[in-house]
């Protein structure tokens, strides 16, 4: 287990001390007890409630070396709440006619698959069946090349769909760098300036900058740790890779006044939210659970809305219930791991009392093979014809040496139960749950491809 500077805790002071002491005092709980059992260097938590800003706080190390404390007006890339940003473009340039949501694909990019198939709205929905150029959780070689987003959306757009248009959903970045590229053709101005000036600007939202091309101005350093080993330096993905789908940077009470304006109905039309925070039907009549840019549930008789975001070294976690006047925010500085949503579930409870349904286990064939796997980690050995190049890369001598020390001392593996499975980027994706002798339960998170190939394999926390 490991452990930060017991001083780094209590960095940063509240901005907006309006809940009561007894809360406060829970919420920071609740933060130092994740940071200690995840070895997350820090978290940025912010809160709004009755349509307020009434806690911003960070806890943590913004940089472990040398020590450089978290502070609540630090900004953090958010990943792929970004997206909400590119739908809300999309949107105003419906608003004033320039554009349809059910315009074809083909309008602005004929050249790719089937464009005259797939809407806009499809994008927006992520039931275009264009293929993710980014499920993974970590940094895959590609990714360390620039990149110029068209060529992205050209190599990942042009394949055959995996699923008929409006049938299926499946999560896919490519869907949002597509739309970021319409944004600029039908307005004639680059992506970034055009939120800027139309949407962050307007929305009075102070802070943001691009994690990518401004990555200067970042304070808050990224890290990854191998199986919830001590971190490392995680650099960030080369430029062009996400360009409109996970591409912004701003700090916890940004994120919550971006929060508002969605609560407020600020900047767009009501029939414009309206359709931002409905999710799509699938042909089938089956909801899809997914609006324009966002998750959209109900937990325990409360409308939420949701949507997480990771990139390089970051992960981000946004939670809106609109009818009840509530958001919460957390952002941290380590991929791949659960430390913001487990954050705010924590916090959840505190202010809308609720407990989020557990997903049932499910048996899965997988579960043997994972078995054999982590205990050959556990002693540094691993059986490389089993993965995918990007895997393989993954497995470094670094990752190698983290896992065996990290996974040996828990003992032998009691029990594996698959929790959660989807389909993403043409794969399998199945959530785990593996009990050791000594006590200690960790979520493995996987991803399969068709043949059976492991694209990812990744110790995301404990449960």
């Amino acid at each position: 287990m490991r452990t930060l500077l017991a001083a780094a805790l209590l960095a940063a002071t509240a901005a907006h001390a309006q809940l009561p002491a007894e809360t406060e005092a829970k919420i920071a709980a609740a933060a130092e007890k994740t940071l200690h059992d995840t070895g997350v260097p820090s978290v940025s938590i912010g809160i709004v409630q009755h349509g307020k800003i009434v806690y911003t706080h960070a806890f943590g190390l913004a940089q472990l070396q040398p020590a450089t404390p978290a502070t609540a007006t630090m900004a953090y890339p958010i990943g792929s709440i970004s997206k909400q940003f590119t739908a809300t473009a999309i949107l105003l340039l419906q608003q004033e006619g320039k554009l349809s949501i059910d315009d074809p694909v083909g309008k602005y990019f004929p050249e790719l698959t089937r464009a005259n198939d797939v809407k806009l709205r499809n994008l927006m929905t992520m039931t275009s069946g264009y293929e993710d150029f980014a499920p993974q959780d970590y940094i895959i070689p590609a990714w360390r090349k620039p990149i110029a987003p068209i060529d992205n959306v050209h190599e990942w757009a042009e394949k055959p769909l995996d699923f008929e248009p409006g049938t299926q959903w499946q999560y896919s970045n490519t869907n949002y760098v597509l739309l970021g590229l319409v944004v600029e053709k039908v307005s004639g101005e680059p992506l970034g300036k055009f939120i800027r000036e139309r949407v962050l600007d307007p929305l009075h939202l102070q802070g943001v900058f691009n994690t990518y091309t401004q990555r200067e101005k970042l304070q808050v350093l990224g890290y990854v740790s191998y199986a919830m080993a001590t971190p490392r330096v995680q650099p960030l993905e080369a430029p062009g890779w996400y360009f409109g789908d996970g591409d912004l940077a701003m700090p916890a009470a940004t994120l919550l006044a971006w929060d508002l304006g969605i609560m407020n109905k600020s900047l767009l039309s009501p029939a414009s939210y309206a359709e931002f925070e409905t999710a799509y039907k699938l042909q089938s009549g089956a909801s899809s659970g997914y609006g324009l840019g966002t998750f959209v549930h109900e937990k325990n008789g409360h409308r939420e809305l949701e949507h997480s975001g990771e990139v390089g070294g970051y992960v981000a976690e946004n939670v809106v219930y609109p009818d009840d006047g509530l958001a919460i925010v957390a952002l941290t500085n380590e991929v791949a791991s659960s430390a913001a949503s487990e954050v705010v579930n924590a916090i959840t409870p505190l202010l809308l009392p609720a407990a989020a349904p557990v997903e049932e286990a499910s048996a899965d064939p997988f579960v043997a093979q994972l078995k054999t796997i982590l205990t050959g980690l556990q002693h540094s050995q691993i059986d490389r014809s089993l993965f995918t190049s990007d895997t393989n890369d993954y497995f470094n001598q670094d990752a190698l040496s983290d896992f065996q020390s990290t996974l040996s001392p828990l003992g032998t593996i009691t029990d594996i139960t698959r929790t959660r499975t989807a389909l993403r980027g043409g794969m399998t994706f199945g959530l785990y749950r593996v009990a050791f002798s000594g006590g200690t339960t960790l979520l493995v998170d996987v991803y399969l491809k068709p043949d059976g190939k492991i694209e990812q394999l990744l110790v995301v926390g404990k449960a």
